[in-house]
């Protein structure tokens, strides 16, 4: 959640006009991918590996990432552009509120 929400922003505060929304998507996961390798890395490293919840989140976003990659091709880029903006609205709320 952290590495995609803060990772969207960032990416449209650098090239708010340059970059496409299945270009910002696209990109995103290819920033999460080694952020989240690293962290897992370290994790292992400590021991602090809980492998029923790493098997849960694999099963969750593995096809998501292969689905979204795929829809997000075929959205037009408003669309992608609104679903982004409320996926960020609903993780700020979750934050501020929680």
């Amino acid at each position: 959640m952290g590495a995609g929400a803060l990772g969207v922003v960032m990416l449209l505060a650098l090239y708010p006009l340059r970059l496409t929304a299945d270009r910002l998507v696209a990109t995103d996961i290819a920033h999460a991918l080694p952020i989240t390798l690293i962290a897992g890395l370290g994790h292992a490293f400590l021991g602090h590996v809980n492998f029923n919840v790493l098997a849960a989140l694999l099963l969750g976003s593995i096809p998501g990432i292969l689905i979204a990659s795929r829809v997000t091709l075929r959205l037009p880029a408003r669309i992608t552009r609104i679903l982004i903006a409320l996926m960020l609205g609903t993780v700020s709320e979750r934050l501020l509120f929680a």
